[in-house]
C-alpha cells in the first residue's frame, strides 16, 4: 500500500452537483423570462442577470471537484487530510462510541468556499460506515461532533492502527454523502464522500501520533500531511 505514482492534477465538476446547478439554472432562467415579460429588460432585469451570474458563480465554484494525487511516494504510518479548510481543533478527547479510550482528535472546519468532496486519511481497509441523524448546530462548535447529523468511518490501516473519520453536518450543510463501504479496501487519493455547503471533518487517531499542523492553518484535502502514525512494536 506504500508507493504512489505522481499524477498530473486537474479539476472537474463534482457528480454530487449535477442535479443542483441544472435545477438551479433553469430556475434562474425561468425567473428572469418572467421579468422580462413582465417589467421588460430595464434596469431590474439587468441587475437580477448580474445577481444570478454571481450567485451562480458561487455554486460552480462549490462544487468544483480537483483530481488530487498524494505527493510523497510512501503513504505508510501518513495521515493526510481529508478536505478543504482550516484546523479548528487539536486536542485528546474521551471517544466511547467505538475505541473506548481517548484519542487525538485533529477537526477541519470548510467555509462555503473550499472543496467540499471529502478524502480517505489513510490507506487501509473500511471496518464500519454508520450514519446518524442529529441537530445541525454551527460546525465550529465542540458539541457538533456529537450532537449534529455525522457519518462515521471506521480504518484500519495495514499496521493495525484504528482511524476514525466523521463527516458532520452544520447549521448550512444538510446533506452528506458517504461512499465507504464495510469491508472494502481504502486508499489516499480515493473520494470518501462530499458534504454540501460547509461543514466539518473529524479524524480520531491513536494517542502518540505525530500532530504535523497548527491550530488556524489551512489544509488541502489528500495534500496536507496532518499527521504521523505511531510505529507498533
Amino acid at each position: 500500500m506504500g508507493k504512489r505514482i505522481r499524477k498530473i492534477k486537474n479539476i472537474r465538476l463534482h457528480r454530487e452537483g449535477t442535479n443542483t446547478l441544472i435545477y438551479t439554472a433553469c430556475g434562474i432562467v425561468a425567473v428572469g423570462a418572467l421579468i422580462a415579460y413582465t417589467l421588460g429588460t430595464g434596469f431590474v432585469f439587468d441587475a437580477y442577470v448580474c445577481l444570478m451570474i454571481a450567485v451562480y458563480c458561487i455554486m460552480v465554484n462549490f462544487f468544483r471537484c480537483p483530481i488530487r494525487y498524494f505527493s510523497g511516494e510512501d503513504t505508510e504510518g501518513i495521515v493526510v487530510a481529508p478536505a478543504d479548510g482550516k484546523v479548528v481543533v487539536i486536542e485528546e478527547v474521551d471517544e466511547d462510541r467505538y475505541f473506548h479510550d481517548r484519542r487525538l482528535m485533529v477537526s477541519i472546519f470548510m467555509s462555503l468556499f473550499n472543496v467540499h468532496a471529502n478524502w480517505f486519511p489513510v490507506d487501509g481497509k473500511v471496518k464500519q460506515v454508520y450514519h446518524q441523524n442529529g441537530n445541525f448546530h454551527k460546525a465550529w462548535l465542540p458539541k457538533a461532533s456529537e450532537e449534529n447529523e455525522r457519518a462515521d468511518v471506521l480504518i484500519e490501516t495495514e499496521d493495525g492502527h484504528d482511524i476514525l473519520c466523521r463527516q458532520i453536518a452544520g447549521a448550512v450543510a444538510r446533506r452528506i454523502v458517504t461512499y465507504a463501504k464495510a469491508e472494502e479496501d481504502c486508499y489516499i487519493d480515493e473520494h470518501l464522500g462530499f458534504i454540501k455547503f460547509g461543514s466539518r471533518v473529524d479524524v480520531y487517531l491513536p494517542l502518540g501520533s505525530e500532530v504535523c499542523v497548527k491550530m488556524g492553518q489551512s489544509t488541502t484535502g489528500d495534500q496536507t500531511i496532518i499527521a504521523k502514525l505511531p510505529k507498533n512494536n
